[in-house]
């Protein structure tokens, strides 16, 4: 990912996540059969889950997830034995898995390489003050995280949740986002620095060389952050990605899992979308408890209203009309570590700098960064709940000229003040929280149901195929099950391609992922 320094060419992403495949029809079945077998996510009432269980086992399926961030399960289950689990009371819907594919639209925005972030968001002022996020963990949900270069010794723990089973980044998104979070500087002599280079990170890989991920891979891993937090101290969690969602942030399983999350006390953080001002504002940084970031540029002094925000950068407000995102980060032609040999890496040779870095652009990369800042902020305050420290920071962001930031009143984030801050203050007072009970296929975007004509079926023969009833009652409380394993079981990830969706703020010089529709 290195190479010249100058401007580049521009071109913006899309984003969204989306299905790929069209949905099996199923037939009942009242007993257990040899017909082959559907990976499938399970939402039930509370306390119900054991019923649905066992009607799985007594089909011939078989559980192999809890997913308690949704109240539910994955299962592998027979096909003709769908429709019967589905009609099981106390079961609210059964959703066929599928595989989504990146379309990550890589090509430079503009700007020259840089690695001042950390000077720009006054990191390296805190770092003075011997706060360098020594303490907290941050769990990063993506790609993986390459354990050399600047990261060696950076990662307390590994899990992969893909067919690949070896941890390792084969796609380069997550390498590049843990070295913005957690990066030492070895190899530059603390020029390229993270933001928390005294943090640790969790890696949880949900993708492979192909870029392949899904929402229940997602759900799976905060699954696994919310069953060991207090076991690595994990209290934020990065989520450089994003759904586009097509429903309230109330009902979305999504929405849902990370509020539960945030409850139990670890910091969300999460990209806003690289959809410009036309774009949505993704799941799950539509919910309003969660910190959204947007991207600005990382210059310390600017020339106009343009140099104050990322022009790829989503601005919202959301489908459900909240302002957001919540808080800016630098996120144009920023420098951090690449994973050698991945995806990314051999697609784009013109952004490599040196053996071990690159550059790249995309709110992802803000993500991060901010998901920094939340671990100068903890490390000093290891106390504040996750409302305190987006207070914190989205009191202490520093405030940019009317109108350079338009359709938005966020801030670019200022570590030191936010760390030096003594406020008790707390972030969404009066805030209803999400209730769940959504449609795991809303979650996923624009890509519908569809049926055998290939038409995109209406919601309500959607919700019939999968059994799925919106008015049933939804639950507010952990079901407090444990992740058991640690890989994604019965079921491979297939296919070469996403279908309009990409990894939030991946763009790379000189090259572009293209979707295939």
């Amino acid at each position: 990912m290195m190479g010249s320094l100058g401007e580049q060419s521009t071109r913006k992403p899309a984003v969204a996540f989306a299905l790929l495949a069209v949905m099996a029809v199923v037939t009942p079945a009242a007993q257990a059969d040899s017909s082959p077998r559907q990976t499938v996510v399970v939402m039930t009432s509370p306390s119900q889950g054991a019923a649905a269980e066992q009607l799985v086992r007594a089909a011939g399926g078989r559980v192999t997830h809890d997913l308690s961030v949704i109240d539910g399960f994955i299962a592998a289950v027979p096909r003709s034995a769908i429709a019967a689990l589905a009609a099981t009371p106390g079961v609210r819907s059964v959703s066929p898995n599928r595989p989504l594919h990146l379309e990550a639209l890589y090509g430079q925005d503009s700007g020259v390489a840089s690695a001042v972030y950390t000077d720009v968001v006054r990191a390296t002022k805190t770092w003075g003050m011997g706060d360098t996020g020594s303490g907290p963990a941050v769990g990063v949900i993506d790609t993986g995280v390459d354990q050399t270069g600047d990261l060696a010794g950076q990662v307390l723990r590994a899990v992969d949740f893909t067919s690949d089973a070896d941890t390792l980044d084969h796609y380069g998104h997550g390498t590049f986002v843990g070295g913005l979070i957690a990066g030492t500087g070895a190899h530059s002599a603390g020029a390229v620095t993270g933001v928390a280079p005294g943090s640790k990170l969790v890696s949880l890989k949900i993708s492979g060389a192909d870029g392949a991920t899904d929402v229940t891979l997602v759900l799976e891993a905060l699954e696994w952050v919310k069953d060991f937090a207090s076991t690595y101290n994990i209290r934020i969690v990065n989520l450089s990605l994003g759904f586009a969602s097509q429903q309230p942030y109330a009902v979305d399983p999504l929405d849902y899992a990370v509020e539960k999350l945030w409850t139990s006390g670890v910091v969300v953080v999460t990209a806003a979308g690289n959809g410009g001002a036309a774009g949505p504002i993704l799941a799950p940084g539509n919910d309003p408890y969660v910190i959204t970031v947007g991207s600005s540029n990382d210059r310390t002094t600017v020339n106009n209203n343009d140099d104050y925000l990322a022009s790829f950068s989503a601005i919202g407000p959301t489908a459900d009309g909240l302002a957001k995102p919540d808080v800016l980060a630098p996120g144009r032609s920023v420098v951090s570590s690449r994973s050698p040999g991945s995806t990314v890496d051999v697609a784009n040779p013109a952004s490599e700098i040196g053996d071990v870095y690159a550059k790249g652009s995309g709110t992802s990369f803000s993500t991060a960064i901010v998901s920094g800042v939340a671990a100068l902020v903890l490390s000093r305050s290891p106390w504040l709940t996750p409302d305190q420290v987006k207070m914190r920071l989205i009191a202490n962001a520093r405030q940019l000229p009317t109108g350079s930031t338009p359709g938005t009143g966020a801030g670019v984030v200022d570590a030191f003040a936010a760390s030096m801050s003594t406020s008790t203050g707390s972030a969404n007072v009066g805030v209803v929280p999400a209730v769940g009970g959504g449609s795991l296929q809303a979650t996923r975007g624009p890509a519908c149901l569809r049926d055998s004509t290939g038409a995109c079926m209406t919601d309500a023969a959607a919700n019939a195929v999968l059994g799925y009833d919106p008015n049933a009652p939804a639950s507010a409380t952990w079901s407090g099950s444990q992740w058991v394993g640690s890989q994604w079981v019965g079921s491979q990830w297939v296919g070469n391609q996403w279908v309009g969706s990409q990894w939030v703020g991946n763009q790379w010089v000189g090259n572009q992922w293209v979707s295939v529709k």
